[in-house]
């Protein structure tokens, strides 16, 4: 049975969508997930835009502003429960790694 669409997020997924808990465009998104992740996380435009598509389409985000080519987007409700429910499934992974693994874990 395939998983159902954004069941679980990507890094990238969890990013962009944390990038538009304030309205921003995707020039503003390809420039925050570097610097909110030490460089860690990276979206390329071609993978930011297909991704913004799809949660447009999955009424996640809207569009809020267009300026030439230029748009801007902001989560929805569904768009910031969807976040919410993503932070839960990876608090709950971290603490069944300390439950598993013992609280001497480097940090």
């Amino acid at each position: 049975m395939p998983r159902a669409k954004f069941q679980t997020l990507t890094e990238q997924m969890y990013y962009v969508l944390l990038c538009l808990s304030r309205e921003c465009c995707g020039m503003d998104i390809m420039d925050e997930i570097p610097a909110m992740t030490n460089g860690r996380v990276r979206v390329g435009s071609g993978t930011l835009y297909n991704l913004l598509e799809q949660f447009l389409e999955a009424g996640m985000i809207r569009e809020t502003r267009a300026e030439g080519r230029r748009r801007s987007y902001i989560l929805t409700e569904e768009g910031k429960q969807r976040l919410e429910e993503e932070y839960r499934r990876i608090c709950a992974q971290g603490a069944d790694y300390r439950r598993i693994m013992g609280e001497e874990v480097s940090r």
